[in-house]
């Protein structure tokens, strides 16, 4: 089992979440430009239809876990297993159906210190330091993020249809760039109190350039929203792709 020091702790892998809530949006974006954002990690989007990708919009609460409770908002990019280039819309299509993207994460910022240097050091996570203003436990959940006092962006997901909870966890496979080097980690995470529906979600764009380069993806319609009333993950260390 691998250790890191990060300020003058140690954190043991793998990583336990062990209380954490989220909602999250999945928009409809220009293929073309997801792509240029992303061509630095030598990853490739996955596309939906002819000319669209999709990214997800994510708020996370967490609540109690190995590098302490923090607030996290991610722009991530569903994208093509690693060393697999090129296929068409139809292969992509079956990709996404069946739950074989992985996801790119573009941008994390986070409300703490240690979270933000240990995501850095450890895995490679794009993570910078923002305000939240956040509320996960309304039936409409809402969320807003600054940074240089100005708007980034709020979300607003409105209540979905209650899914089961899976008797199983989910693996998930996350890359990230960072100082010019693209890594993987596996995640395994476990949802409980899970909502989602076709539509339901809402963005505001700031001023923030930040909210600029969310601008240049041509943000289209929400294909689908969700919200996680509870979930657990594990994480070990990250890949050099």
């Amino acid at each position: 089992m691998s250790t890191h020091e990060v300020l003058g702790r140690e954190v043991a892998m793998p990583v336990q979440i062990r209380a954490a809530t989220a909602f999250t949006s999945m928009v409809s974006v220009s293929a073309g430009a997801a792509q240029r954002l992303i061509d630095h990690t030598g990853l490739q989007v996955l596309r939906w239809r002819p000319g669209r990708a999709v990214c997800v919009l994510v708020f996370v609460d967490y609540i109690d876990g190995d590098l302490g409770p923090y607030n996290e908002f991610g722009v991530c990019f569903l994208v093509r297993e690693h060393g697999r280039r090129g296929g068409g819309v139809l292969s992509d299509l079956r990709s996404l159906v069946r739950g074989q993207g992985c996801a790119y994460i573009h941008r994390l910022p986070v409300d703490g210190d240690f979270t933000l240097a240990a995501g850095r050091g450890i895995w490679g996570f794009p993570k910078t330091l923002a305000e939240f203003d956040v509320d996960h436990e309304s039936p409409v959940k809402r969320g807003s993020l600054r940074a240089d006092d100005a708007l980034i962006a709020s979300l607003e997901v409105s209540k979905g249809v209650s899914v089961p909870d899976s008797p199983s966890a989910t693996t998930l496979t996350a890359y990230s760039h960072l100082d010019g080097v693209t890594r993987v980690t596996p995640w395994s995470m476990r949802a409980a109190q899970t909502r989602t529906r076709p539509g339901g979600a809402s963005l505001t764009l700031g001023t923030h350039p930040f909210a600029d380069e969310l601008r240049t993806l041509d943000i289209g319609r929400t294909l689908m929203s969700s919200s996680v009333g509870a979930f657990t993950m594990t994480f070990g260390d990250a890949e050099t792709v």
